[in-house]
Parts: structure tokens; sequence; C-alpha cells
């Protein structure tokens, strides 16, 4: 398997190299930073909601970094329905934060400038996208 050009498919790769679910790593960061998100899910089945949760985000992130084929659109449609549960939209983008925060723990001295620069301009945009959708929802 060749290398991904994209340095945010980069960062997954290389974190798939020495990780082989990020999911416990992703929400103990997130409950560490955001405790308040733990009581947002349910305590049974919560794993499994998680595990999806944290997949549908990983192909956003990946679609929206890359070719932009539409399942980049999800992180839109998320924000209403994530409106509904109750989940403040700032906890809503940190999550994005947090998934990269915990690639670059996994991925060490192999996380390059270039791939934190491909990081930082992806989380600015996943900022823009969200507050656009937030004044889209303003009557």
């Amino acid at each position: 398997m060749t290398a991904s050009s994209n340095p945010i498919e980069r960062s997954f790769e290389l974190a798939a190299e020495r990780c082989e679910d990020l999911t416990p790593l992703v929400y103990h960061r997130l409950f560490e930073a955001h405790p308040e998100a733990r009581t947002m899910f349910r305590t049974e089945g919560s794993e499994l909601v998680k595990g999806s949760m944290l997949a549908f985000t990983i192909d956003a992130i990946l679609d929206f970094a890359g070719e932009r084929s539409g399942h980049f659109r999800l992180i839109a449609s998320e924000v209403s329905s994530h409106d509904a549960y109750g989940t403040p939209r700032e906890l809503f983008v940190a999550f994005f934060g947090i998934i990269a925060q915990t690639l670059r723990d996994i991925v060490g001295a192999d996380w390059s400038d270039e791939i934190d620069a491909a990081w930082r301009k992806l989380l600015g945009e996943i900022d823009g996208l969200v507050a656009a959708q937030c004044e889209n929802s303003q009557p």
C-alpha cells in the first residue's frame, strides 16, 4: 500500500499502523476535556454508538479533506441533529479537534509540519461550515 499524498489521510494511515481502534482514545480525551459530554451517551450500548459516530466522522473528515464527493455534507446535517440532542455547537466542533489531537499523540514524531498545517486548515474550515450552518438556521 502506498502512502497518501493527502496529509489528513496520511495522519490516519500513520495512526492505523500504530493503533487498531481510535475509539477509546478519542472518547477518553473527549471526556477529559469535556466531562459534560459523558452524560450525553447512554450507558447500555454506548460503545457501539461511539464507534459508529467516530467512523461516520472520520468518513466525513476524509471526504472534506479530499474529494468532497458528498460524505462531508454529513457534518452540516449532523449540526442540526446534535442541536436536537442538546449538544452545544462548541462541543460539536471540538470533537474534530479531539480527533486531531488523538492522532497527533499516536503518530508522535511522524506528525509533520505539513500534517499539522493541513489539520489546522481543516479544523478552521469545519468551524466555518458549522458557523454558516448556524447562520442559515437562524430565522
